[in-house]
């Protein structure tokens, strides 16, 4: 938990000024979007490395190297974009990526030795403390600019320096105070050794239960759709002189998307995941609508803003149970770096595209898109649990 407030607070805070940090560099919004994708190609690459890590060595070698790695991508981002030299800047941030695979493996290191009953209350728990640092960084962004500025750093660079030493206290903190690593406590608990399937042969078995499929689609759908408009939020704001709040509308999505995740975990168990991801799809649709109508009023866009990263909590917290519910023991670990990689293969193509759909056709249309996903996911999930209550009464 203490990890994952001190990755959110460097990570998030970056992430909320690279949009711009990308239109300075090259002079137009088309191109936006990049630094956004290159982020999560990056997790994307290394979610099965760090879940085959985890597999050989136990949840804690796998984390802390998760995030000195992504540390190290953001000392190079750092000094690269100090130059201006765009595509290598993109490069190191793929590195800085690694660090979000961490941050989101955590979240299935809580369920390890989790009983069924509370898997969506400790999944919750550590995405909850997010909003630790998730609110806080981006509020952050426009003080570590304007320090950066008096330091004779390039416009929106700061926030990478800072996130340096926050990833380095996250890997601290894991490599000092995960004990007993609980991926090895809980294979210790079983009595047949724990298999090491690679990812082909996890896909081959995961596109047969159709529960975890749904976990998986939940996850990554939820994540491009959030992504999208998350990402072209503070340009839009920008193209109507409030560049200045979008920290502010940043700070207040990323309470959307951890502040209630204790609530949101609650209902998982209570009520169970179809139902959760379900009630997840319609809040990010209406998420997305608020947005969409906002026009220039900063308060819809805050109300939309917040509805979209709640949305994306139930989406995760709702997939992740399900997911972990629906693999089996055996390809537990391996699914789980399968759904981290296509999370952030979509996420990152929601990105990469955000910035052509904006300069092409406008924010609006961008928002369209993300409120297909969300549909996607809520008849998806509405499929799933009809066809699981014919079941029952069959």
């Amino acid at each position: 938990m203490t990890s994952q407030a001190l990755f959110s607070a460097g990570y998030i805070t970056m992430v909320s000024v690279l949009g711009l940090l990308a239109a300075d560099l090259t002079g137009t919004d088309r191109w936006a979007g990049l630094p956004n994708a290159a982020l999560t190609l990056g997790t994307a690459v290394m979610a099965a490395p760090l879940a085959r890590r985890a597999l050989a060595k136990g949840r804690r070698p796998a984390l802390w190297a998760g995030y000195l790695i992504g540390a190290a991508g953001a000392v190079v981002g750092f000094i690269l974009s100090q130059s201006g030299a765009f595509i290598p800047f993109l490069l190191a941030l793929v590195l800085v990526g690694t660090g979000q695979t961490a941050a989101l493996q955590s979240r299935f290191a809580a369920a390890d030795l989790a009983t069924p009953e509370e898997r969506g209350r400790v999944i919750s728990l550590v995405v909850w403390v997010g909003a630790l640092g998730g609110v806080v960084g981006p509020s952050l962004g426009a003080w570590e600019n304007a320090w950066g500025l008096e330091q004779g750093f390039r416009t929106w660079t700061a926030p990478l320096l800072v996130s340096v030493l926050l990833l380095v206290l996250a890997a601290a903190a894991v490599a000092i105070g995960l004990r007993p690593d609980p991926l090895m406590a809980s294979a210790r608990q079983k009595t047949d050794t724990t298999p090491r399937p690679t990812i082909g042969t996890t896909w081959g078995v995961i596109r047969t239960r159709p529960l975890a499929l749904l976990g998986i689609g939940s996850i990554a759908l939820s994540q491009a759709a959030m992504v999208a408009v998350m990402t072209m939020t503070p340009l839009h704001m920008r193209d109507h002189g409030q560049a200045e709040l979008s920290g502010t509308v940043i700070a207040l999505h990323v309470l959307g998307m951890f502040g209630l995740s204790p609530v949101v975990g609650r209902i998982v168990d209570r009520y169970g995941p179809l139902r959760s991801i379900r009630l997840g799809a319609a809040i990010l649709g209406i998420g997305v609508v608020a947005a969409v109508i906002a026009g220039y009023q900063p308060a819809l866009i805050f109300a939309g803003l917040f509805l979209l990263g709640l949305g994306w909590s139930f989406g995760l917290i709702g997939g992740s149970s399900l997911l972990v519910a629906a693999s089996g023991d055996e390809y537990r670990v391996a699914s789980q770096g399968l759904a981290d990689a296509v999370l952030s293969v979509l996420g990152g193509s929601a990105a990469f595209a955000s910035g052509f759909v904006k300069e092409s056709f406008g924010f609006h249309w961008l928002s369209n898109v993300a409120f297909v996903l969300a549909l996607a996911v809520g008849l998806w999930a509405s499929v799933r649990l009809r066809s699981g209550r014919a079941m029952a009464e069959a």
